[in-house]
């Protein structure tokens, strides 16, 4: 039930993410989430977009280095403490989150949040068993 991510390896220099969602949005490929870690060079742009496959292809024909690797989206309330609780039920299950995001969601009562962690089938399972519910591809499409 993983979602897709894809992470974007850029320079880090003026223009530098302009020119990547420029490039996605001629291509009618809609943004859903991204997040942005960078060193003093470079930049680890990582997006979930409408059509994965499609930003892929185009983002590869423009130069850029591409990966798309599976991560787990979670809804949560949007309350205090309701992130803990998710990430709570990660760390009981001794489950390592590598790193996380929020993610763009048109709800008022709830929020979403991509996990990188380094059992997606282990995470999802404890999160769903803990009450959560998860992200799916097909969510995703509805945003």
């Amino acid at each position: 039930m993983a979602i897709k991510q894809l992470t974007v390896f850029v320079e880090n220099k003026k223009g530098t993410i302009v020119s990547v969602t420029d490039i996605l949005a001629k291509n009618n490929i809609n943004l859903r989430a991204l997040s942005i870690a960078e060193t003093e060079d470079f930049g680890i742009l990582r997006l979930i977009v409408n059509d994965e496959e499609a930003a892929k292809k185009v983002l590869e024909e423009n130069g850029y280095l591409i990966k798309i690797v599976d991560v787990v989206g979670v809804k949560i309330g949007d309350e205090p403490g309701k992130l803990t609780s998710a990430l709570g039920v990660l760390d009981k299950a001794d489950i390592n989150v590598e790193y996380l995001y929020a993610f763009m969601a048109r709800t008022e009562k709830h929020a979403y949040v991509v996990l990188r962690v380094e059992d997606n089938f282990s995470a999802e399972d404890k999160l769903v068993n803990a009450g959560f519910k998860l992200i799916t591809e097909a969510d995703i499409c509805k945003l």
